[in-house]
């Protein structure tokens, strides 16, 4: 504990019913979900109701009631606890010797203003579908840490996205329960007179009503903007319900609400921020919103598109042209017609600034181009997707050599304490006497574990493991019983802390290949079933709702966990989401990763894995092709694409099977005289040592600050 902390501590003269007023305001800010010993204050007040309610300090709070929490303060032991975790918690919020403070002290005034269509936050606010909610959510976090200026924007899905159930047969269903603002960290955004702050938007032939609630985020802050008024037509209060729901009218819906909609919002608030970072093409629509204000103040167009594109910054993730959102003439005129006007321009004009190709009819208004057109700088999310994206959008820079288009990159990080068990943190804490950003210096990294003997890795490991198969057999009793299996008898037996265990767990998106490693379902039976050297693999994800082939995907894998060769040994887990997640990155002794390259934009969650000692086996794409060096995990084939998809899948499946036979499962049950494997453990700490203080979002904030927000930057 640091002296300061020590003060603040000693000298508490906090009277019980000012401390429950200060752990409910902990409760509102999402601080405590990377600081394990604030989750644990809320948790022993009822393991059973934190448990209940996926981990939400407000919901506990709300059901133990204000006489057991002042007795519960009055154990010594207890306020002991919560005195310090509040100390830490107002020495956060007031420490000024920030990184930023010294680094990026030209948005003291003006933030950064980061607009994305999800924030995966933590798993008690499910307003999140898949890694790009997950990146916005460990971007915000880490600019809180490193004390940049810096606000979120996005929508407020009061029904979220879906919690997922396996039929019998293993076909994905879809519900979506009520998420009431009253159960979740938000506050309403007030004017001075307590009543909500609103705005209005041109939508269709209608004026709709947008409200926003607000998040705390450590030192940062989060606006959720809310289309559930009712002044506003039935069919526009649902705008903001679901994440991506609906068809191409919601999502043009949504995305006009967050871009035009969140904007108008800052600016009413009176924020003026110094810079817009866009995170993928869904908030784009901000820029025809800074457009039009440019023209109101009498500018020419291209004046006024001059003075828009030195504000807003772009991140582009999606590397294939499917993947970007296109909206047709027709409905680009039914739902902006009326805020062209507002613009003072003829519709023609307005969709030139989102067409692709220069020579064909405006057919169809592309948010990336739009984003492209208004932003002085843009980026790929890694070193090959930013080789992507030059080629990908090649002609609409006109450029012979795709190395001169103007899209750098910057590889996406993870959150690191985020993501990392609470027993974990109890391991790092002991070695590194609680220094928060102990992995950002790999000198001191490097110190730090040669103080680390072999036996504490590994038994850091065999504690995270058991930790996870006793998670899964809790979880799988309860999905095998309603999927068709008499009960929880077979759970019990599934699976075991001295097996090799693979964990692959992500969106269900076709390209990711997620039976890839059941190409050949006669040699990953013998591979798993070896009674020497034994293998097994959890599995978990969603696919989309419209994603039907996604959906076969987990089908099949759900059918090949019940094969006799694979019973116990091959186990799906269902509704995968931010809890699921931290148990399988922290447990698994493998991360497996195989997508078809070069499709993947970065797939960060492998970074998820190092700081629990876990190894990673991945395609040399997005992340995995800059961070594997040949000793801290192992690649899937070769830094090239084959010709045909087929070819590449064969290829891939056959590298897979030779490197799991001859490298990982042999190098995982080679032991020494004390049955330590101690080669594994060489890269376990190559892994730590060369990955951790590179694939954090610490780095990745301080690259865009220094290499896209600051003024005048256009890497």
């Amino acid at each position: 504990m640091s002296s300061s902390l020590s003060k603040q501590t000693s000298n508490n003269t906090q009277s019980i019913p000012e401390q429950i007023a200060l752990l409910k305001k902990l409760s509102k800010n999402l601080w405590w979900s990377w600081n394990a010993d604030a989750q644990n204050v809320f948790s022993e007040l009822s393991p059973r109701l934190w448990s209940k309610y996926n981990h939400s300090p407000i919901k506990v709070m709300q059901n133990v009631s204000e006489a057991e929490l002042a007795a519960t303060l009055s154990e010594k032991d207890y306020a002991e606890k919560v005195q310090s975790v509040l100390a830490r918690f107002e020495e956060y919020l007031s420490e000024k010797n920030t990184w930023a403070a010294t680094h990026a002290d030209e948005f003291t005034a003006n933030p950064v203003a980061y607009f994305s269509a999800e924030f995966g936050l933590h798993e008690s606010l499910p307003i999140y579908s898949g890694g790009l909610g997950i990146l916005a959510g460990d971007h915000i976090k880490s600019a809180s840490d490193l004390g940049l200026n810096f606000i979120g924007v996005t929508l407020y899905y009061r029904e979220g996205y879906f919690q997922q159930h396996l039929s019998m047969d293993g076909w994905q269903q879809e519900e979506y329960p009520l998420h009431p603002a009253s159960t979740l960290p938000l506050e309403p955004v007030l004017d001075d007179a307590g009543k909500p702050v609103t705005v209005a938007i041109e939508l269709a032939h209608s004026i709709v009503h947008v409200c926003a609630w607000t998040i705390k985020v450590g030192r940062a802050k989060l606006y959720l903007l809310d289309t559930n008024l009712e002044e506003n037509e039935e069919h526009y209060r649902d705008i903001t319900c679901h994440v991506y729901g609906g068809d191409a009218t919601t999502r043009i819906n949504q995305e006009i609400v967050l871009g035009i909609g969140g904007t108008r919002f800052l600016h009413k608030l009176g924020i003026k921020p110094a810079v817009y970072h866009m995170n993928e093409g869904h908030s784009g629509f901000l820029t025809l919103e800074l457009l039009r204000r440019e023209l109101d103040c009498g500018k020419s167009l291209d004046d006024a598109i001059a003075a828009v594109k030195p504000q807003c910054v772009f991140t582009t993730h999606t590397p294939v042209p499917a993947g970007h959102d296109r909206f047709s003439r027709d409905l680009m005129d039914y739902s902006l017609g009326k805020f062209a006007e507002t613009m003072k321009i003829d519709f023609d004009t307005l969709m030139r600034l989102g067409k692709e190709h220069h020579n064909e009819p405006q057919n169809q208004f592309t948010m990336t181009v739009l984003c492209l057109n208004m932003s002085r700088a843009a980026n790929g999310v890694s070193e090959l997707n930013g080789v992507v994206a030059r080629e990908m959008w090649q002609h609409l820079f006109q450029k012979e050599n795709p190395n001169d288009v103007p899209i750098g990159h910057i590889t996406n990080g993870v959150h690191t304490k985020t993501w990392m068990r609470d027993r974990t943190e109890a391991f790092w804490s002991f070695y590194t006497n609680n220094e928060q950003d102990f992995f950002s210096d790999p000198e001191h990294l490097a110190e730090i574990l040669e103080r680390i003997p072999d036996d504490s890795l590994w038994g850091l490991r065999y504690r995270l493991k058991r930790d996870l198969i006793e998670f899964v057999r809790y979880r799988l009793e309860r999905q095998m019983s309603r999927t068709g299996m008499d009960n929880g008898f077979w759970a019990s037996d599934f699976l075991s802390t001295d097996v090799l265990t693979i964990g692959f767990a992500r969106r269900f998106a076709t390209y990711k290949r997620a039976p890839l490693i059941f190409s050949d379902i006669d040699r990953i039976a013998a591979i798993l079933s070896n009674s020497e050297k034994p293998v097994q693999i959890i599995f978990s994800g969603k696919a989309h709702p419209r994603d039907n082939e996604g959906k076969k995907f987990i089908q099949r894998i759900f059918q090949i966990s019940r094969m006799p060769q694979f019973m116990g040994k091959v186990v799906f887990l269902e509704n995968y989401d931010m809890n699921v997640a931290r148990y399988l990155i922290s447990g698994v002794d493998l991360w497996l990763n195989n997508p078809l390259r070069p499709l993947e934009a970065s797939g960060t969650s492998g970074e998820k894995v190092i700081a629990h000692g876990g190894l990673n086996c991945s395609i040399l794409d997005g992340w995995w092709r800059e961070g594997y060096n040949g000793q801290n995990g192992w690649a899937i084939g070769k830094d090239e694409n084959q010709p045909s998809t087929h070819e590449q899948s064969e290829l891939d499946a056959k590298m897979l099977y030779e490197i799991l036979e001859t490298d990982i499962v042999p190098t995982y049950y080679a032991r020494d005289s004390r049955n330590l494997p101690t080669e594994w453990i060489k890269k376990m700490r190559a892994s730590i040592l060369s990955l951790l203080p590179v694939y954090n979002t610490h780095r990745m904030v301080r690259d865009y600050c220094e290499k896209y927000y600051k003024s005048g930057k256009n890497a």
